[in-house]
C-alpha cells in the first residue's frame, strides 16, 4: 500500500533540491567567469543574499521565524553579510574571504542546529548535521586562507558552496528514500 508524503515533506524536499541547484548554478558561474571582476562581485553579494531569502521562505513554511529561531537567526546573519560582502569587495578579496569565513562559520552552526530540530520531524537530516559542522571548519579555513600571502579570488569560495550543493542533494534524495520506505512498510 503507497501513501502520499505529507505537504512539509514535499516542501522540505523540493527545498533542498532547489538549494542544491542554486548552488551547482552559482559554482559553475564563478568557474566561468572567475576573471570578470563585475561579475564575480554579483556573485559574491548573491551568494549570501540568497541563503538570507531561501531560510526567510523556508521558515515561514514551516511555521514562521518564532518557531523556528535558528533560520531566523540565519536570515540575519545572511543579511549582514550580504552587505558586509558589498563594503569588502571595494577593499579587498582577502576582506570578501574573511567575511564569508565568519559567515560559514554562523551559517554553518545555524544550519546545524536546524538539522537537529529537524530530525525529530523528517529524519534524514544527517546530511545537513554534516554540512553545517563542514561549513563552520570550511570558515575558519577560509579565515585562514584571508591573512595568507596568496591573494584570494572567488574560487577560494567555489568548494564551499560545492559542497553545500551535494549535502543539499543529497539531504533531498534521502528524504525521497525515507519517504519511499515508509510508503513500502
Amino acid at each position: 500500500m503507497q501513501t502520499q508524503p505529507s505537504t512539509p515533506s514535499n516542501w522540505l524536499r523540493n527545498y533542498y533540491f532547489t538549494r542544491a541547484i542554486f548552488s551547482v548554478a552559482w559554482v559553475t558561474a564563478a568557474i566561468l567567469f572567475n576573471a570578470q571582476s563585475s561579475f564575480v562581485v554579483l556573485l559574491l553579494v548573491i551568494y549570501p543574499a540568497w541563503d538570507a531569502l531561501a531560510n526567510l521562505v523556508d521558515a515561514r513554511v514551516n511555521g514562521g521565524l518564532k518557531a523556528n529561531p535558528s533560520q531566523g537567526f540565519n536570515v540575519v546573519v545572511s543579511t549582514i553579510t550580504t552587505i558586509a560582502v558589498i563594503i569588502a569587495v571595494s577593499n579587498s578579496m582577502y576582506a570578501v574571504l574573511a567575511v564569508f569565513g565568519v559567515w560559514a562559520i554562523f551559517s554553518g552552526l545555524l544550519q546545524l542546529n536546524t538539522g537537529l530540530k529537524r530530525w525529530r520531524s523528517y529524519g534524514a537530516q544527517w546530511p545537513m548535521i554534516l554540512s553545517g559542522a563542514q561549513s563552520a571548519l570550511a570558515g575558519g579555513f577560509m579565515i585562514s586562507q584571508s591573512i595568507g600571502t596568496v591573494v584570494p579570488t572567488i574560487l577560494e569560495i567555489v568548494p564551499y558552496a560545492a559542497f553545500g550543493a551535494f549535502y543539499f542533494l543529497l539531504a533531498a534524495i534521502w528524504l525521497v528514500v525515507t519517504v519511499y520506505r515508509k510508503a513500502e512498510a
